[in-house]
């Protein structure tokens, strides 16, 4: 049947990098492209005969997807991709919002005019976007550049630590409303692109907090603010 070979229809045959890396990168973006959608449980064999690797590997692509908050490992089930419940929402929010206030300033004050058409360059390939997961990780590259922007080293380490799991909160959205998604977000991106340019932090901190807000308020239902 057709459904027994979907959990794995958007994984192939791992490249020869460092197969735990080549693995990882697989299933991450399997995760991110809604073929392992939220609650689906990944067991090592399947994924090892579909990825022509070892178990080994598999195992350890795991354990490091596991560090980047995508999948928990529970007794007996192996791994499965994150449920995020209302306490991993309202804490990826406020972490991300804390970062954010930072690089948002930073940008204001040191984006190059190159940085900033290179902003513009990704919210205007957002608005040809073909669907809504090639939508969220231009999202995604976005407010990495917003980081880049800013010039802050450790700022940007500290942010790739968390952004899988701002990705995956973006994937959980469009669970949830992707007409909305799909909708809005192109738009704000536009503003915030102006709002830097503008170079007044307080109005681009302002819409920063917006976009983030109406993603928040949008996956715990909530009426926007």
């Amino acid at each position: 049947m057709a459904t027994d070979n979907r959990p794995l229809g958007g994984v192939g045959p791992a490249r020869r990098r460092g197969l735990a890396d080549e693995v990882a990168d697989s299933v991450r973006a399997a995760i991110f492209d809604g073929t392992y959608p939220p609650g689906t449980q990944l067991r090592e064999t399947e994924l090892s005969s579909a990825l022509e690797v070892s178990r080994g590997p598999v195992r350890e692509a795991l354990m490091c997807l596991e560090g980047e908050g995508l999948l928990r490992s529970g007794w007996h089930r192996g791994a499965v991709v994150v449920e995020l419940s209302g306490e991993d929402v309202a804490e990826i929010d406020s972490l991300r919002g804390t970062l954010e206030h930072l690089a948002v300033r930073l940008a204001v004050e040191r984006a190059s005019e190159e940085d900033l058409d290179t902003l513009a360059r990704v919210a205007d390939r957002m608005r040809r976007a073909e669907d809504a997961h090639e939508l969220v990780a231009l999202d995604i590259a976005f407010h990495d550049a917003v980081y880049a922007a800013g010039g802050h080293r450790r700022l940007q380490e500290a942010w790739h630590t968390i952004r899988s799991q701002v990705h995956l909160f973006l994937v959980s959205r469009i669970g949830v409303s992707v007409e909305d998604y799909l909708a809005t977000v192109p738009g704000e991106h536009r503003d915030l692109v102006e709002a830097l340019r503008a170079r007044d932090p307080e109005a681009a901190l302002r819409l920063f907090a917006d976009h983030r807000s109406h993603a928040l308020h949008v996956l715990t239902g909530r009426d926007r603010a």
